[in-house]
């Protein structure tokens, strides 16, 4: 059986002008010389989406997603590349997309769904749930141009799922709505998703994407960088993201920057110590000793952070201190040997520490850790270094935000059943 979504090579530029010309004269001296550049928004794309599946495409902004989201709804045609889309598509790409600003609400329900390909017949049977789901009864005659932006969002996603589509496009419009309307479209999409038809999801939010998606892929300037599933994409996604993103140079910054709160910042190494007393960090690993082979942790795993060690002679009275920073910088943890109620290490010549930490109550994400050696009677530090991507957490879960955490659910004082 075809593929609902059939994308064979694709690619789509722009040409974008320096200088615009808008008299006559202009035009007709400049007539074919006017100075562009060529701008590649997608590069030989190939890929197919299922029957029956959701997939997610994600990236930085720029990225080509919204593109080609409206090259699979035929809004944009591509400069080279074929896209075979089966079924009725349903397309809720942008605010206002397919709106009248001097048209009431109802007459635009009517404009939109003759966009999509449905007959008036067909809207006069649904209208009513399309007011009913948007919620916007009390001003579905009034012009759409005094509507927010979550209004707009409401009346276009209405649309798009009343009008009994195989295929629905989604970018990111959902993040305007409001909480409740935002539940609303979800436990509609998860309708769908029941129902066996097919859905492309454009978000910048992981929670989303690991929520919604079967499978997701990653754009980078036009091109696909990675695929897997949701949680694979998100952490290819968030590793991409951190080699252009400076992580080392924020932790730098930090380091500059620490001002006075020094118990929260990272301490800057002082120059100057005597070179016949100092102890330097070495090789700092990382092991996941529930999944060695793995190469990530999922959330609640242990972890083992080690670190080797040298010194210039044998030295008492040192303590070792760690900090884990999340991607964007912000120390997620930090303790030292002192903080944690354990007496000053006699350090030899070389050696080796390890932290041992039973569980990480995270759920997902790309983190760098910092160790350093200091001395207990002076805070004198001997020396500090970072691993940047030390190590990741994936999580295949639904649930969203930072922590993972194991509630259980008690009703009338007994504990609901798991599903089957």
């Amino acid at each position: 059986m075809p593929a609902a979504i059939e994308i064979d090579n694709v690619s789509k530029h722009f040409r974008l002008y320096h200088e615009k010309y808008t008299s006559l004269k202009e035009r007709v001296i400049h007539f074919n010389r006017i100075p562009y550049e060529e701008f590649w928004a997608l590069k030989n794309i190939s890929f197919d989406v299922n029957w029956g599946e959701t997939v997610g495409l994600v990236g930085h902004n720029g990225s080509g997603k919204s593109t080609l989201l409206k090259c699979i709804a035929a809004i944009l045609q591509p400069t080279s590349g074929e896209i075979r889309v089966r079924g009725r598509v349903a397309a809720m790409l942008e605010l206002g997309a397919g709106f009248h600003p001097e048209l009431s609400g109802r007459e635009n329900i009517y404009l939109n769904a003759a966009l999509l390909g449905v007959a008036k017949k067909d809207v006069d049977l649904r209208f009513d749930d399309i007011v009913s789901f948007s919620e916007l009864g009390p001003f579905i005659d009034n012009q759409v141009r005094y509507y927010s932006s979550g209004m707009y969002t409401r009346l276009g996603f209405a649309v798009a799922v009343n009008v009994d589509p195989d295929v629905l496009l989604v970018d990111e419009v959902l993040a305007v709505g409001d909480e409740n309307f935002q539940r609303k479209c979800f436990d509609k999409v998860e309708e769908f998703q029941r129902e066996g038809r097919t859905i492309v999801f454009v978000s910048h939010s992981p929670d989303v994407v690991r929520r919604v998606c079967d499978r997701a892929y990653v754009l980078d300037h036009g091109v696909i960088v990675g695929e897997g599933t949701a949680p694979e994409a998100i952490s290819i996604l968030r590793e991409f993201q951190a080699k252009g993103s400076g992580l080392a140079s924020m932790i730098a910054t930090m380091q500059d920057d620490a001002g006075s709160n020094e118990s929260d910042a990272l301490p800057t190494l002082q120059t100057g110590s005597p070179a016949e007393e100092r102890v330097m960090v070495g090789q700092i690993s990382v092991a996941f000793p529930a999944t060695p082979a793995a190469g990530h942790l999922s959330p609640g795993d242990p972890l083992t952070i080690r670190v080797s060690y040298n010194a210039t002679k044998p030295i008492s009275g040192v303590l070792v201190g760690i900090q884990i920073f999340d991607q964007k910088g912000d120390i997620v943890f930090g303790t030292d040997s002192d903080f944690m109620g354990l007496e000053p290490l006699d350090v030899g010549t070389e050696g080796e520490l390890e932290f041992s930490f039973p569980t990480v109550p995270v759920t997902d994400g790309l983190f760098s850790v910092a160790i350093g050696f200091t001395s207990a009677k002076d805070q004198h530090i001997y020396d500090w270094q970072n691993q940047d991507l030390a190590f990741k957490v994936i999580s295949n879960g639904k649930s969203g935000g930072y922590l993972k955490l194991d509630p259980r659910l008690i009703q009338n004082g007994e504990a609901v059943p798991f599903k089957d």
